[in-house]
């Protein structure tokens, strides 16, 4: 099923779309020279909102769950990135060291790890999960809906503590699919000759969206002027705002200001472009994910005037980390639907490939809201091999392969940005 745009396309992303067909072998040729230079994350998962004017990434999740929302049809191309991604790190690997989020009670999360199982052990691989739960202290099997099962094992550190594995079973590398927000533990520091990945710091306890946003800033910049393009078209505007106490409304005067200036640079591009909707901008906690800790407003009256539920939506994030610093994001309306629901693609990668990706549809959410909420349910995009590649004698905006190599291109973007980020704030810079 390809859900149609809602708005015809006959506006700035149309144009958009023509210069990035026209440029489609310079394109893929930057990005094969920029991915000599810079490392990409092992794995990636972009959303994407699509506002007709405008098709921009709004969050960059380097330990992506929702494997299991792919096509199967995209296995086999996830299996050979998954094999490239391996080969980079340990060309000899035998053992893949799974470690999951510690909810083993979402049954949705569990099937996205048994995916990832899948995928790796057609790599050829043995893949066993070790759980950083302190209340797992032998193995535990758990039972999926499909009927199959998974077993999750204690972690344990070698004799001399320089290894990390599990009873019998001394992998190569350590795949995390938990994002550390509630900190790094112990467990998984001063390991030697094993491959942590991602690495540490792409956790939440270190990791910040605004450094993320930045460094996208500088690879769209480059991007736009090779495909002569405003990069305003890919890019969303973001300001950063510290020391707010949600919960004492403190700090929140500042953040006022920082909303009021950047709906001000917002309208400032929607005059230039003749755009009539109205601007909003997103408030999201600087670290987490889950779609928590995230409000959209479309006047800085609003920040001062937020209702207790508001500012307890604030509060706290993920594992009840308490939010203290936000990013100010331009909201994009998102003008793709299904069935009349408001739908916004996430595009996933292995490596520097694209493997898959679905759309995210929420039914009672409108076009300039979260989508990533109680409710939502996935539609596998149309991302077969074959139709990841570009028409070019298709009459612009209306050939679904164009738009899923364009959403294909601004992801790929978002994850070379991902990866300059990392190299930023790397504290073992030396191995860049």
């Amino acid at each position: 099923m390809v859900p149609h745009l809602v708005t015809a396309l006959n506006g700035p992303l149309l144009e958009l779309e023509k210069k990035i067909l026209g440029a489609t072998p310079a394109i893929e040729r930057w990005f094969r020279m920029e991915w000599q230079e810079h490392t990409p994350p092992f794995y990636c998962s972009v959303d994407l909102r699509n506002a007709g004017f405008k098709l921009a990434p709004v969050d960059t999740n380097l330990f992506p769950g929702g494997f299991n929302n792919l096509s199967p049809e995209m296995l086999p191309l996830a299996v050979q990135a998954a094999m490239a991604a391996i080969e980079k790190y340990c060309p000899d690997a035998r053992n893949l060291l799974l470690i999951p989020e510690s909810h083993t009670s979402n049954t949705f999360y569990l099937q996205n790890i048994a995916r990832l199982m899948q995928i790796f052990r057609q790599t050829g691989l043995n893949v066993r999960l070790g759980t950083l739960a302190p209340d797992v202290s032998k193995p535990k099997e758990i039972a999926l809906p499909d009927g199959t099962s998974i077993m999750l094992e204690p972690l344990e550190r070698s004799a001399n503590g320089r290894r990390l594995g599990l009873k019998n079973f001394d992998p190569c590398t350590v795949l995390l699919n938990n994002d550390l927000s509630i900190g790094i533990p112990s467990v998984l520091e001063g390991l030697h000759e094993q491959s942590v990945l991602p690495p540490l710091h792409a956790g939440w306890a270190v990791r910040r969206k605004s450094n993320h946003f930045a460094a996208y800033d500088e690879v769209v910049k480059k991007f736009a002027k090779m495909v002569e393009v405003d990069p305003w078209m890919l890019n969303p505007l973001f300001a950063k705002v510290g020391d707010i106490n949600f919960q004492e409304n403190t700090g929140t005067d500042a953040l006022a200001d920082s909303v009021s200036s950047l709906l001000a640079k917002i309208r400032k591009k929607y005059k230039e472009y003749g755009i009539k909707e109205q601007p909003f901008v997103f408030i999201k906690a600087n670290a987490g994910t889950y779609g928590m800790g995230i409000i959209a407003v479309k006047d800085a009256s609003e920040v001062k005037d937020l209702n207790r539920q508001q500012r307890t939506k604030m509060v706290v994030g993920k594992e009840g980390l308490e939010v203290s610093e936000v990013l100010i994001q331009e909201g994009v309306h998102s003008f793709e639907r299904i069935n009349e629901a408001v739908a916004e693609p996430v595009v996933y990668m292995i490596d520097r490939y694209v493997v898959g990706g679905f759309y995210r549809v929420h039914a009672d959410r409108d076009v300039n809201e979260n989508l990533n909420a109680p409710g939502a349910h996935f539609v596998p995009l149309a991302f077969a091999q074959q139709h990841a590649l570009p028409d070019m004698h298709a009459k612009p905006g209306t050939a679904a392969p164009n738009r899923f190599y364009m959403y294909g291109v601004v992801a790929r973007l978002a994850l070379l940005a991902a990866s300059l980020e990392m190299e930023k704030t790397d504290p073992n810079p030396e191995v860049y």
